[in-house]
Order: structure tokens, then C-alpha cells, then sequence
């Protein structure tokens, strides 16, 4: 069945690497809950998932492109040290948002730091990299008013106020 808009979709998964590291996984914790439609998990993901019946499992596996997207060597930059706030302490594998120029808001992560040159990449940590994801659907039920006012779930699985 496909999926409709603005529906909780409560689920449990693991996800995994090429080699079947685990990057990513629910087993030991509470489900995770997602509105459908909005935008908060990969599109394809969300596309298999839609045609699955609660109950059901399914291993789903992502190409980069549908995934995270393809490693962009040029996203890989050198900076000065001057470029962060003064006193801020560095640490390989940080992360940090900046704002470019056009205002948008870019998130970029320490890779190494060699005197005052700190190497940032502002690919995704998983950018490059084939997502293997298997899938229980636990649950779908209709998003709340004030859960699409607030556009995250509330109660297990989701967000607590």
C-alpha cells in the first residue's frame, strides 16, 4: 500500500555499510517514528516503505545517489585556523555549520588539522557510500493536528515536551 500524506510511520531498522557495519540501528531502543510526506527520511526509503504491510520486513538497500549522494572531492576544503571563532578548540571529526553566501546554512566536519590548516569536508558522512537498511513496519496511523503543527511526532518513537 503507498503511503499517504502526513501519516505516522512507526518502524524499527538497521542499517548497514558494504562491509555489514552497522551505521545506524533501533534494536535495544524504542522505534523510530517519521511523518510520511515531509521530507524527514530518504525519499526512496520512504517509497519502499510504502509498500510495505504493518508486520512486514524488508531489507532495502540505497545507491549513493538515492542515499546520501555521490563523495564530492571538491567538497573537501583546506581552511585557516583564523576562519573558526576565536578560542574554539578543534577536534578531528567535529562538526560545524557555516552560512554561505547565498544564506544558506551548510554543515562541514573536521577531517584532519595540521598546525594552523584544518582540512573540512562538507559531504555528508555518508555521502558516497550504498545504505543497506532492513525494515520492520510496526505501525501507520493518521499524524495529529498538533503533531503536523509542530511537524515531528509526539509520544514513543518520536519527540516528548
Amino acid at each position: 500500500m503507498a503511503l499517504k500524506e502526513n501519516q505516522v510511520v512507526t518502524m524499527n531498522f538497521t542499517l548497514k555499510d558494504d562491509e555489514g557495519n552497522v551505521m545506524d540501528t533501533t534494536s535495544g531502543q524504542e522505534p523510530f517514528s517519521f511523518i510520511s510526506g515531509q521530507n524527514q527520511i530518504l525519499p526512496k526509503l520512504e517509497e519502499e516503505i510504502g509498500t510495505m504491510l504493518i508486520g512486514s520486513k524488508k531489507d532495502v538497500v540505497l545507491s549513493p545517489e538515492e542515499g546520501y549522494g555521490v563523495f564530492e572531492k571538491d567538497a573537501v576544503r583546506n581552511v585557516k585556523r583564523s576562519e573558526f571563532p576565536e578560542g574554539t578548540e578543534l577536534k578531528e571529526g567535529m562538526g560545524f555549520m557555516a552560512t554561505g553566501p547565498d544564506g544558506k546554512q551548510y554543515q562541514f566536519f573536521i577531517k584532519g588539522i595540521e598546525g594552523d590548516d584544518i582540512n573540512v569536508d562538507f559531504n555528508h558522512p555518508m555521502a558516497g557510500k550504498t545504505l543497506h537498511f532492513n525494515v520492520e513496519l510496526v505501525n501507520l496511523r493518521e499524524a495529529t493536528k498538533e503533531e503536523m503543527e509542530h511537524g515531528h511526532v509526539h509520544g514513543a518513537g518520536g519527540h516528548q515536551h
